[in-house]
């Protein structure tokens, strides 16, 4: 397993980041069993990063992940969870406000049986709190030793830019993470979110890294996926998401690459993010250990060049204006130095 700095924190963690939103998950999900399993091979192969949110099954993914973890040394381990859904029938208990986020941290160290979380992040954006607030709170839980670092999941590329302004104008410990959908086929965060990252120093960690299973090929030459896989029955969000003809030739694409390299589709879509280096992880789900097996090949295994550049031309994500106007006009108006100097901002 190989590991990468998280943003410009101290935080080494592992490339690969095991996700728990199958733990206790009644419809696609495993038991504490099989929790276990999948965690002990996850570590054995080198897995020191694991994600979990307050939201995923009730809590009970918590519970779980807490109780599999005490076989092991928790210093020994880096632990996110997250906040932001409604965590109770209060109308308090949501959002990213004060209150709010002290008392679910207060909880999520209960449900796991933990004295402090490695890495505690704000799941969405909250439109009614302001960000100070969201940050004074964050900062108050870091200082009291129940949070070392802090992340967010699913902002805007604005919002993680005026995030960090806060933090530095008042002296807050800034977001080092951010947590957002991305994948072969949405590719989306390259437009503006991954370049906000770059500039307010966040590690990047990818969720649905395999776009719901898609990346796998288990649904080649499917008109639709099984009603009963995680696809099917998600269906009402996957299917706009992932379920397109560009998606369906991008999957041909990569099951001829990882052909060609000897690997699975699912390592080889894994491998390219990290082609990237704003990319710090990619989360992992399982159902039990052996998917974890073979995922975690692309702990180590680095995609070939020109099989990068072949899947990331398969698709090109169109970044459209001002990405377009800036390419046009950059060649004329700069580059009459003798080489590129370090401050050079890296646009998409």
């Amino acid at each position: 397993m190989k590991y990468r700095y998280l943003g410009r924190s101290g935080l080494l963690v592992s490339r690969l980041c095991l996700g728990t939103m199958t733990f206790g998950n009644a419809d696609w999900g495993c038991d504490q069993d099989d929790a276990d399993a999948i965690i002990r091979t996850f570590i054995e192969g080198g897995g020191n990063f694991i994600d979990t949110a307050d939201g995923y099954s009730g809590g009970e993914s918590e519970k779980m992940l807490g109780k599999a973890l005490e076989a092991y040394s928790r210093d020994d381990l880096v632990i996110a969870t997250k906040c932001w859904f409604p965590s109770g029938k209060a109308v308090t208990a949501r959002g990213l406000s004060r209150k709010h986020i002290v008392e679910a941290c207060e909880s999520s160290l209960k449900r796991m049986g933990l004295d402090y979380i490695d890495l505690y992040q704000f799941h969405g954006p909250d439109p009614y709190t302001p960000l100070a607030e969201t940050l004074r709170a964050a900062e108050d839980l870091i200082r009291s030793g129940k949070v070392r670092y802090i992340g967010c999941s699913n902002f805007y590329g604005w919002q993680i830019s005026k995030a960090n302004a806060i933090a530095d104008a008042r002296d807050y410990e800034p977001l080092v993470s951010a947590q957002h959908l991305y994948n072969l086929v949405r590719r989306d965060i390259e437009r503006e979110i991954l370049p906000a990252c770059a500039d307010s120093g966040l590690g990047m960690i990818c969720w649905s890294p395999l776009a719901a299973g898609m990346l796998s090929g288990k649904y080649r030459n499917m008109d639709k996926p099984d009603a009963s896989s995680r696809l099917g029955l998600q269906a009402a969000v996957t299917l706009p998401r992932y379920w397109f003809d560009d998606a369906l030739a991008m999957i041909e694409k990569l099951v001829a690459v990882a052909d060609r390299l000897g690997k699975t589709p699912s390592q080889v879509a894994l491998s390219w993010l990290f082609g990237d280096r704003r990319i710090t992880s990619a989360i992992i789900g399982a159902r039990n250990a052996q998917q974890i097996e073979e995922n975690l090949v692309a702990g180590d295994f680095d995609l070939p060049q020109e099989a990068y550049n072949e899947l990331s031309e398969a698709m090109p994500l169109k970044l459209g204006y001002p990405f377009e106007w800036t390419e046009n006009q950059f060649k004329s108006t700069f580059g009459k130095a003798e080489f590129e100097p370090d401050h050079t901002v890296q646009l998409p």
